[in-house]
């Protein structure tokens, strides 16, 4: 087992760059500090900081214990906050695709946030690759994410219409040249179902415009830097869907899924129930 304290003396240091200035963000004098890491690299076997003169840096293997360092630190900072709470209900660590984030999803997790005083919910928007590898490593409780359609686990899936976009007022010509892209980076589902329809037609293309943020596509989208695949919910006023008339099929077989942890807590489990019966809701309305 790994001491905390020596964990935490040990990113003090890492962050202070020095040793004296890492005593006082822990309250300890400069030789005890000196000690926690000495005792820190015996239990790990390996040195963790190069000292050069008054600068420290860690070392390779002091770098990949950093990152866990961190997350520990954090979950134990994590547990006594929420064992502090009278009637606490833990914490719920939920991710979810950023369309649902900014058009879906704000008002119902307000809702049931403000119905369990007692329940912490960290909720946290991004691509669906990350969130598929954070549940699956633990750092997630729940996850609402996209994927392609066919795969077996989850609490609940939902077909997803998503379709090719251009802009309103100023279309791209798509008739002849490379395709401009738009769209997030490497990794994201949409990107990769665009980039293999392009390739399967025989068609070049180039990314345009790549962006880690859904406003920041939907703003270039319409401004005409080139074009994107957006679900239903994404698409805009000032954006023009693309049919297999203006030469771009349809984007199929891509899904939304529910997924949970395998130790899933009960309030987990009943965040996942109110996340179901918004996904039936959607779905049944847009039928």
């Amino acid at each position: 087992m790994l001491d905390l304290e020596l964990l935490r003396s040990f990113v003090s240091v890492v962050d202070a760059g020095g040793f004296t200035r890492a005593g006082e963000r822990v309250h300890r004098t400069q030789s005890t500090v000196s000690q926690q890491i000495k005792r820190l690299e015996d239990d790990v076997g390996q040195p963790l900081l190069n000292r050069t003169g008054k600068d420290v840096t860690p070392t390779e293997a002091g770098e990949r214990l950093l990152s866990y360092a961190r997350r520990l630190l954090a979950l134990a900072e994590e547990a006594r906050d929420v064992m502090a709470r009278p009637g606490s209900e833990g914490a719920v660590k939920l991710g979810i695709p950023e369309d649902f984030a900014a058009y879906r999803l704000a008002n119902l997790l307000a809702t049931f946030s403000r119905s369990r005083p007692g329940l912490r919910l960290d909720v946290r928007a991004d691509q669906s690759t990350y969130l598929r590898r954070d549940i699956e490593r633990g750092d997630l409780d729940l996850a609402l994410l996209k994927r392609d359609a066919g795969e077996k686990s989850g609490i609940a899936v939902w077909p997803e219409r998503v379709h090719w976009v251009t802009s309103k007022t100023h279309p791209i010509d798509t008739k002849s040249g490379s395709v401009p892209l738009i769209g997030f980076p490497a990794g994201c589902l949409y990107r990769s179902r665009a980039i293999h329809a392009l390739e399967s037609a025989g068609r070049s293309w180039h990314m345009a415009y790549t962006s880690s943020g859904l406003a920041g596509i939907q703003a270039a989208v319409a401004a005409g830097l080139g074009l994107s695949i957006l679900s239903d919910i994404a698409i805009q006023a000032d954006h023009r869907m693309l049919t297999a008339k203006d030469g771009f099929a349809p984007i199929d077989r891509t899904e939304v899924a529910l997924v949970a942890s395998p130790d899933a807590s009960p309030a987990t489990l009943r965040l996942a129930d109110r996340l179901a019966e918004f996904c039936n809701t959607v779905q049944a309305k847009a039928a």
